[in-house]
């Protein structure tokens, strides 16, 4: 009854209007706008030095931490769970990271994860699903000794996780420019990156040059980093890319050497064959719809 009496009470209290302060709009975006802008930029969207997101380092180190880098493959279900110490951001997300490190998902030239399982495809969005992370399996591949190599030496700090109840590394060490060498995109706020991949070898001769003769010029550095490496191989088209290299934003058309389509109205001794000539509707895109590409071959054949 005296709960009533006070619901009561608070219902006849006059609403008080919020007081209207004058700001400069300026401020107002310093003040509520930048912090969450910067959050984004450094904690969420963009790759740091070492060539991961947050998300990837967290999902890595803790791979780590189980001992998942000699031991056995374990449910990524395990892993998702674990995780969640350092990630809070749900297990949908967790699964959807760990799936484009693998292996079988075939995103990456360099694979960082040794996996178990179906995980799809990353060039499908349809048929090629992964599986539920309860039915899949993953370590660390014999790869990731070179990203982890002198962690347990201090080589790098360490900080607090979001909780303050376990400490996670603020980069991982690695050993080459892996930044250069595993494809990132990311959209920030009011900044955005797309990274494409490079071959490990001339990344590493690239590296070298430059610590032995910082003063190389791009055209010395082409010499040695010839053009970007797609995880799918393929025929670089426009050969704009050299621009890339001195501006540090450039744009690179490639695609299928040669396509082989069989079709009902060809006789089974043969084969139509299509040049790249079509390939710059892809625009170098990392994933494509295979439904969208089969309906470009149509128009063209």
């Amino acid at each position: 009854m005296a709960r009533k009496k006070n619901i009561e009470k608070i219902i006849e209290e006059p609403i008080k209007e919020a007081e209207i302060q004058l700001q400069r709009i300026d401020e107002t975006l310093e003040k509520n706008f930048m912090p969450y802008a910067m959050s984004v930029i450094v904690a969420r969207a963009i790759p740091e030095i070492d060539g991961f997101k947050p998300a990837h380092r967290k999902l890595l180190y803790t791979m780590y931490d189980m001992g998942l880098l000699n031991g056995p493959r374990t449910k990524c279900a395990n892993i998702v769970g674990a995780t969640m110490r350092l990630n809070p951001h749900g297990d949908a997300a967790i699964y959807d990271t760990l799936v484009r490190l693998t292996r079988d998902n075939e995103t990456l030239i360099h694979p960082f994860i040794d996996s178990k399982g179906s995980f799809g495809k990353h060039y499908s969005t349809t048929d090629m699903e992964c599986a539920a992370s309860r039915y899949t399996e993953a370590k660390l591949d014999k790869f990731c000794t070179e990203i982890f190599t002198g962690i347990s030496n201090d080589a790098v700090d360490m900080v607090d996780n979001y909780d303050s109840t376990m400490k996670e590394p603020a980069l991982l060490p690695t050993s080459f420019p892996n930044i250069l060498v595993s494809p990132n995109k990311g959209i920030a706020v009011a900044m955005s990156s797309s990274i494409c991949s490079f071959n490990l070898a001339e990344v590493c001769d690239g590296a070298i040059q430059m610590l032995r003769a910082p003063e190389s010029t791009v055209d010395q550095m082409l010499d040695i980093i010839k053009a970007p490496d797609f995880q799918g191989g393929g025929l670089l088209i426009h050969d704009g890319h050299g621009d890339g290299f001195g501006a540090g934003i450039g744009v690179v058309f490639g695609g299928a050497v040669t396509v082989h389509i069989l079709g009902s109205d060809i006789h089974s001794d043969e084969t139509l064959s299509i040049h790249a000539d079509w390939v710059d509707e892809l625009k170098a895109q990392y994933t494509f719809n295979e439904s969208n590409t089969e309906e470009i071959l149509k128009q063209e054949v």
